[in-house]
């Protein structure tokens, strides 16, 4: 099949295809004309890469997945190693996020937002300090 068709049967932008060839995650097959021409499996390869990159993971982490994926001999582990360091980063980030959000609050919350120009969200981002 032509890149639109694998493109919307794997549920991608052919742009993104064409990236993720580009960078050798995939090698689809060339007709006689140097066309691409994609099999099942490169469009079961393109959905797999799909869902995993909507997950969060890395290209470099998808480049493994997938090498685990087609490895019949794959320890589990080595798999479960990639998505519990990919976990532990999500979690790291969830809580960078709920700092953000508690500092912003209490900013927030702090500002008179009125007419005066005394404003503790710009003190807090500029490093001073200012009466709320």
């Amino acid at each position: 099949m032509n890149i639109g068709e694998a493109a919307e049967a794997a549920g991608l932008p052919a742009k993104t295809i064409r990236y993720y060839e580009e960078i050798g995650l995939i090698t689809p097959g060339r007709t006689a004309n140097g066309y691409r021409a994609f099999s099942a499996r490169d469009v079961h390869n393109l959905a797999f890469l799909a869902r995993a990159r909507a997950l969060g993971f890395s290209i470099e982490d998808c480049r493994a997945l997938l090498a685990l994926y087609e490895d019949t001999s794959r320890a589990s582990a080595d798999v479960k190693r990639i998505a519990q360091r990919h976990l532990d980063e999500i979690e790291e980030k969830i809580l960078q996020l709920r700092e953000m959000r508690d500092t912003l609050a209490r900013l927030v919350e702090a500002c008179r937002g009125n007419h005066r120009p005394d404003c503790p969200i710009l003190a807090s981002m500029s490093g001073a300090k200012a009466e709320a």
